[in-house]
């Protein structure tokens, strides 16, 4: 998957990530923080995604962990 392939795929899902985002965080800016934090990690080691695997449930799992690191404190 190219990176142009791969940004696609993950803006097709914006909406999907700010739905999950704010039943995390309960505030539209600290979603929208998460959001932008996802996106970062998620092009920064898209070398670790296997092409053709469940992109959706690796991006949610990035959010996931993201929050759980960083907003729960």
């Amino acid at each position: 998957m190219t990176i142009v392939e791969f940004s696609n795929s993950l803006v097709s899902l914006e909406a999907n990530m700010m739905k999950f985002a704010l039943s995390l965080t309960a505030d539209r800016t600290r979603a929208e923080d998460l959001v932008q934090d996802t996106y970062m990690k998620a092009i920064t080691y898209k070398d670790k995604f296997v092409d053709y695997t469940n992109l959706k449930a690796w991006v949610f799992t990035i959010m996931k962990n993201t929050f759980i690191n960083n907003y729960r404190r």
